[in-house]
């Protein structure tokens, strides 16, 4: 427990360091709507599927906040995250690049006055229930998963299931893999404690929510 409470500290402490370094550059969304011609191609697309390391959806990044997509994008960049083609296109960037792009994904199909309830209208099941108080994921991502504590953490509600099934495998398997996985003590200490079932049955739930965050489709990609 004392190593667990160490690397939340240390984790903590990162997150603010980042969030400072996020502030001190601006992004600019109408720049970043001219910067995102790599990113389009998957997330511009409703239901497009990658195949690494297995089928999923790709995430939906319209109406993210910012600063979580600027976080995401860095650990990326740094490795923390090993996508292989994230990581390329992340590389490619310059740290305003990143916060343009961010920028405009933030805003991206945001309905102005639109608010979520506090809380869920979908009830979890007895066993999801028990996996999310054991995890106490309300405590960082609200208790509806789309008011995070902090905005470098994500909107969960409404995310797709099986992009949040592979996510929450990825930190459990850390940095043991050249090739997958995640870097985030916090994560791998609470995802580690449950088994892959476990953890599609939290995804599913929490995909099945109402949020913010969705897939705004390129007009060239709509038949």
């Amino acid at each position: 427990m004392n190593k667990l409470l160490t690397a939340v500290f240390a984790l903590a402490v990162a997150c603010v360091t980042a969030t400072a370094s996020a502030q001190e550059i601006k992004g600019d969304a109408v720049a970043g709507s001219k910067k995102v011609a790599m990113c389009v191609g998957c997330h511009g697309i409703t239901g497009y599927r990658t195949s690494f390391p297995e089928v999923y959806q790709v995430p939906k990044i319209a109406g993210q906040g910012a600063q979580y997509i600027v976080s995401a994008l860095n650990q990326y960049k740094k490795g923390d995250r090993k996508f292989p083609s994230m990581r390329a296109i992340a590389a490619s960037l310059s740290d305003q690049d990143i916060a343009d792009v961010a920028a405009y994904y933030s805003t991206l199909g945001v309905v102005a006055g639109a608010t979520l309830p506090d809380k869920p209208s979908i009830e979890p099941s007895p066993k999801v229930a028990a996996i999310l108080a054991k995890a106490n994921c309300i405590a960082c991502h609200g208790a509806n998963f789309a008011k995070p504590i902090d905005p470098t953490y994500p909107q969960l509600a409404g995310q797709h299931a099986s992009y949040l099934y592979v996510a929450l495998k990825e930190y459990k398997e850390g940095n043991n893999n050249p090739h997958f996985g995640r870097a985030n003590a916090i994560m791998a200490g609470i995802a580690k404690q449950f088994s892959d079932a476990d953890l599609k049955a939290v995804a599913e739930y929490v995909g099945s929510l109402d949020g913010d965050i969705k897939t705004v489709s390129e007009s060239r990609f709509i038949k």
